[in-house]
């Protein structure tokens, strides 16, 4: 099978997206695993999960206009399932308005530069462990549906 065949179809990308390409293009040069809309509880959807090498986990939540920002009311409820959190924007983000204790990430569709490095506040373990496995599990499924998009349909 052709590495082409498991790309899906030329669809547009919304601006978020595009940062989340980004984003993860970066993390993958850091080391890092990550994976687009993420849920690690119900009722939190996050833009980028990302797993490091010595099992540290960060969240970056993108976004890609004033509006986008400040209409987002659940951030907040993302730092219980990370060690980092992260804003990732582009450049003409006005980052006046992002949280001073939050990471900040620079982005555009190609790349991303960490500009903020926030603190490190530790997860449980048993979260950590927790997130772990739902990630390897998503990841598992998602590579899954890449090969076999007819899985789980009962054919």
């Amino acid at each position: 099978m052709q590495i082409s065949s498991l790309v899906p179809n030329d669809t547009p990308m919304a601006p978020g997206q595009i940062l989340a390409r980004g984003v993860s293009r970066h993390l993958r040069h850091l080391g890092m695993a990550s994976l687009e809309e993420f849920v690690p509880t119900r009722g939190l959807r996050v833009d980028v999960i990302a797993l490091g090498p010595k099992g540290e986990i960060w969240v970056i939540e993108c976004k890609s206009s004033r509006m986008d920002f400040q209409s987002d009311n659940k951030w907040q409820g993302y730092l219980d399932w990370c060690d980092r959190f992260f804003w990732a924007v582009d450049g003409d983000f006005p980052t006046e308005l992002l949280p001073d204790d939050t990471g900040l990430i620079i982005a555009d569709g190609y790349d991303a530069e960490v500009q903020r490095m926030p603190e490190e506040v530790k997860l449980a373990a048993a979260r950590r462990k927790k997130i772990i496995q739902k990630f390897a599990t998503d990841a598992a499924r998602r590579l899954h549906l890449l090969r076999d998009p007819r899985a789980g349909q009962g054919f």
